[in-house]
């Protein structure tokens, strides 16, 4: 199939034409598209992981250190300001957080303007692995795009966002 062709009937369009079949009057367009990002995660999950954890974590710690990361200089933040920045709970994080600091990877640590906070920092070997494994990750996705053209991802990019803000925007 080459890049600007239709797709075959996948296994959600097959479905969508059994539903049609048997209860017409039920639109199906939402398992069109969610169906078939829900597939899509599922099946790019194993590779991606699979980066993580040959850097020696798995994707609940990546998320932290590449949270941290992403902050910037000095790399740290509040528990409180990881956990939403995740939307994780609280006593999740701290079980993250327990693993990491155990590895080397980051540090907790009294604030200088709170002494009953702390903050979380990256240490230079969890800045390293961060770095290391989002690389290795941002290739192993752009590899799961490989069948799109540039134009076409950004497009797609473009929907999933708008999308994803109506959703959000209709939350109660």
């Amino acid at each position: 199939m080459s890049r600007q062709s239709a797709p075959t009937a996948d296994h959600v369009e097959q479905r969508r034409r059994q539903w049609a079949r048997e209860l017409p009057d039920v639109d199906t367009q939402g398992m069109a598209v969610l169906g078939r990002a829900r597939w899509i995660t599922l099946w790019a999950r194993p590779p991606i992981e699979a980066v993580f954890a040959a850097h020696g974590l798995d994707a609940g710690e990546f998320d932290v250190l590449s949270t941290l990361r992403r902050a910037g200089p000095p790399y740290r933040l509040r528990p409180t300001e990881l956990f939403q920045a995740l939307m994780i709970s609280s006593g999740g994080l701290t079980d993250r957080l327990a693993r990491l600091e155990k590895a080397g990877l980051v540090t907790r640590r009294p604030s200088e303007s709170d002494a009953r906070s702390l903050l979380v920092e990256l240490t230079a070997e969890g800045r390293e692995r961060a770095e290391a494994a989002f690389r290795a990750d941002m290739e192993v996705e752009a590899g799961l795009l490989a069948g799109l053209t540039g134009e076409e991802r950004d497009q797609l990019a473009g929907l999933l966002a708008k999308l994803a803000a109506s959703m959000e925007a209709a939350k109660p």
